[in-house]
């Protein structure tokens, strides 16, 4: 906690207070972990998906896919995973992308974007939609960046 208050410049007692607000109000989720407090984004909370599509903002995470989209090939959806998709920084953007691409172009952009985002960025590809099965194991939850919600196209 100490790192996040001053990465955001205030004490920590202010931070401490900020987060059991949004936990009171359902935003976080918390456990107690030994002496710490964790807190994790609520994802049935019904304002998630709209607060993940802003820190994917913040992130830049939308101009990045902006860009790869005007020049990649044919892409009909992106798909954030693992724990980036969770609110988690782990230091690894895992997206899928579905469509007939240009894979080299495409990890040739990913190793720059993660050179100038701080982080790993690892891509799977996927020719058709139906290919692309986010209850498959290794997915974890799923953020929907372009095309079809996967929850949507399950059966397909």
């Amino acid at each position: 906690m100490r790192g996040f208050a001053e990465e955001l410049g205030e004490s920590t007692n202010s931070v401490r207070i900020e987060l059991s607000k949004l936990s009171e109000a359902g935003m976080l989720q918390s456990h107690k972990q030994g002496q710490k407090v964790i807190y994790r984004p609520n994802i049935e909370n019904p304002f998630y998906h709209q607060i993940t599509s802003i820190v994917a903002k913040h992130m830049g995470i939308d101009a990045l896919v902006e860009r790869v989209i005007d020049r990649i090939g044919d892409l009909e959806a992106a798909y954030l995973l693992g724990d980036y998709a969770l609110g988690i920084d782990s230091g690894t953007m895992e997206l899928a992308l579905v469509g007939d691409l240009d894979q080299k172009y495409a990890e040739e952009l990913a190793q720059k974007a993660g050179i100038l985002l701080g982080r790993k960025v690892q891509l799977r590809f996927y020719l058709v939609q139906g290919a692309f099965d986010h209850r498959a194991p290794g997915f974890g939850h799923v953020i929907n960046l372009i095309g079809q919600d996967p929850q949507t196209n399950a059966s397909s």
